[in-house]
């Protein structure tokens, strides 16, 4: 070290009575950059601190609120799907409810009318059945009245061409027929 910095040094420790302690003028100038540093730091430092803290928290804050709201919105939505799915389910479950029915109703209609339908073939059939009886007992009863003219004629050997007496000889015959198959039956 050089030899004025030692002198001063040796000077300085001579004059000063407690060498742990700093001199009143270096204590003062300390002092005095400690104030000044303390307000430079509590006007500057600290409010851009606190600003940028404040920010900070609102955006955490924002955030943490956003995500709550977006959180009910969820919840409010899932209850409306719900809320929805089971409307659906109940109009799916009416609807079933009508096609059953409906159908039920469409089958005991056609059974109805089937069996209508049936019963009108059934009665035209048996209209039809005795119109056909009855022309053919018509057309049977007309061909044996002449088949029992010719027949009677030649017998007795007299023409029965009149027509009442020929309509007498073929009632009365059809009336002796009529009566003879169950004469045969009962012997």
């Amino acid at each position: 070290m050089p030899a004025w910095v030692m002198a001063a040094a040796a000077e300085e420790e001579s004059t000063w009575a407690y060498p742990i302690l700093p001199h009143p003028g270096e204590l003062i100038a300390g002092l005095v950059f400690l104030a000044l540093l303390y307000l430079l730091i509590a006007r500057v430092v600290v409010p851009r601190l606190e600003k940028a803290f404040e920010e900070r928290r609102e955006a955490i804050q924002g955030g943490v609120e956003r995500a709550e709201r977006a959180q009910a919105e969820a919840n409010a939505a899932l209850q409306e799907y719900k809320a929805q799915l089971a409307d659906a389910r109940g109009e799916a479950n009416r609807i079933r409810e009508e096609a059953r029915q409906q159908g039920a109703a469409i089958l005991a209609e056609m059974r109805e009318q089937a069996q209508a339908e049936a019963e009108r073939i059934t009665t035209a059939a048996r209209t039809t059945i005795e119109a056909e009886r009855a022309q053919a007992s018509a057309q049977l009863r007309a061909e044996v009245g002449r088949l029992a003219t010719d027949l009677a004629s030649r017998i007795v050997g007299e023409s029965l061409q009149e027509p009442a007496r020929q309509s007498g000889v073929v009632d009365r015959f059809l009336a002796e027929l009529e009566s003879s198959p169950r004469d045969v039956a009962t012997r």
